[in-house]
């Protein structure tokens, strides 16, 4: 499994959790279909990301508009986002690939004019 393949299983897997309140490890198996043995930049991106989850909503929250909080955004906003900070901040991987893979997501996922917000919010990193 790439990559990609991989964010698009953790986006299925954070929005559970996000809209279910679904433990996250019972989303991610779930979402794995009851694979045991879990890629560690998967298990990164989903489990290791609700330590930080806190901390990450009140940074994006800063870099909204004033009108604006993070609850505001749409559940599928919210989970690129947070993902996309975990993948930056705690994987390490290059702005660039986080931002474009956040955008590719939001393209296919939520609205048509949130992968400009989500741009936003991350180009500011």
């Amino acid at each position: 499994m790439n990559r990609h393949e991989q964010r698009v299983i953790a986006l299925e897997t954070i929005y559970q959790n996000l809209l279910l309140k679904k433990d996250i490890r019972k989303a991610l198996f779930e979402c794995t279909h009851g694979q045991n043995e879990i890629d560690p930049f998967l298990y990164t991106l989903t489990i290791d990301l609700m330590d930080k989850k806190t901390a990450y909503r009140k940074d994006i929250e800063s870099r909204l508009r004033d009108d604006w909080t993070f609850d505001r955004l749409s559940l599928l906003e919210q989970t690129i986002l947070l993902m996309a900070y975990q993948e930056f901040y705690v994987i390490q991987t290059p702005k660039a690939v986080v931002i474009d893979e956040a955008i590719n997501l939001a393209k296919a996922y939520c609205d048509d004019s949130s992968y400009k917000l989500i741009n936003g919010i991350l180009d500011q990193l």
